[in-house]
């Protein structure tokens, strides 16, 4: 008897566009290879940072300025105030309606970014769980300054032990962010996380960039220095009076604090900057470790521009 052979059925998304995504820590130089990319491709770049979008915190964030962006078109940086927050799911919106319109115009996407959830806010969308309430925010945060991460964990382990056995406990914010969830909405946040990605019309080609970690220190270090000589202090003295905003509460705005009531010197701020960056950069790593979708680029050349002709050769990038 003749087997019949049923060939595979074609997969439909190798149809659609792509668009890429720049992915890693903080300083390992997501930014520098998306403009070359960019400049290679006709593209345009949609920064997927939590704080770049702010133009009160532009040295902080490492924003790049018009000199940096060499005339290629940039999306959510330094384009709104911290009074405006940018919520994962408004990101999710605005990101969606951005690569639209550049793939109607034929422009190659390329997001570039460390905020792994609003990278997973537009491949895969977010369940509802409502906006964001201020004034349970700022009775949590009190309860942190005051407390310490130990008061949340705790309070997290108590109220949703599954939640807990699925997030980064050590991530303030997104323990902030749960429990202001779980008082507005009185149920566990694991019960209201659903867990199905939304269809998108695109496909996603993502790269990431993870350099050696003492060279990643060194250069976290070295940009910290930089951004103290541009004006870090000022920046943060600016915004101290909006620091239960969230965009506020995070490594090189918090810090200053302590330097200005005296309990600490100035060179022990700094040095509280880069660690705390350092442990940021760490979390970051832990949670696009659990990717397995994205290509790293060698570590070795994650610092050369030759990253770029290893990106072009070993991906499938049209």
């Amino acid at each position: 008897m003749t087997k019949t052979i049923t060939e595979p059925a074609p997969d439909a998304s190798l149809s659609l566009p792509q668009i890429l995504l720049v992915v890693g820590p903080t300083a390992s130089g997501k930014t520098a290879l998306a403009l070359a990319l960019a400049s290679h491709s006709n593209g345009i770049i949609i920064s997927a940072d939590s704080r770049q979008c702010y133009r009160e915190m532009a040295i902080g964030s490492a924003a790049p300025t018009a000199d940096v962006m060499q005339g290629i078109p940039h999306r959510m940086v330094t384009d709104r105030s911290v009074h405006e927050h940018l919520s994962a799911g408004q990101f999710e919106r605005e990101a969606l309606q951005y690569i639209a319109e550049g793939m109607a115009t034929g422009q190659q996407i390329i997001v570039c970014g460390g905020a792994g959830l609003f990278l997973k806010a537009l491949v895969q969308g977010l369940d509802d769980l409502g906006n964001e309430d201020p004034s349970i925010r700022t009775y949590w945060m009190q309860r942190y300054r005051k407390e310490g991460l130990a008061a949340l964990q705790q309070e997290i382990l108590r109220r949703d032990p599954d939640y807990a056995a699925q997030t980064d406990m050590n991530n303030h914010q997104r323990l902030l962010r749960a429990l202001e969830i779980m008082d507005s909405r009185g149920q566990r946040l694991s019960d209201l996380r659903t867990q199905s990605a939304k269809d998108r019309p695109f496909r996603c080609c993502w790269i990431g960039i993870n350099p050696e970690r003492s060279r990643l220190h060194e250069t976290i270090n070295m940009r910290v220095d930089q951004m103290v000589s541009q004006g870090l202090e000022q920046e943060a003295a600016a915004l101290y009076p909006w620091d239960t905003v969230k965009a506020c509460q995070s490594p090189g705005y918090v810090e200053w604090e302590g330097y200005w009531n005296g309990s600490i010197d100035h060179a022990t701020c700094v040095e509280h900057i880069k660690q705390h960056t350092r442990q940021f950069a760490r979390r970051q790593l832990t949670w696009f470790r659990r990717n397995h979708d994205i290509h790293w680029i060698p570590s070795e050349i994650t610092q050369n521009p030759s990253r770029l002709e290893w990106v072009l050769r070993n991906l499938p990038i049209r």
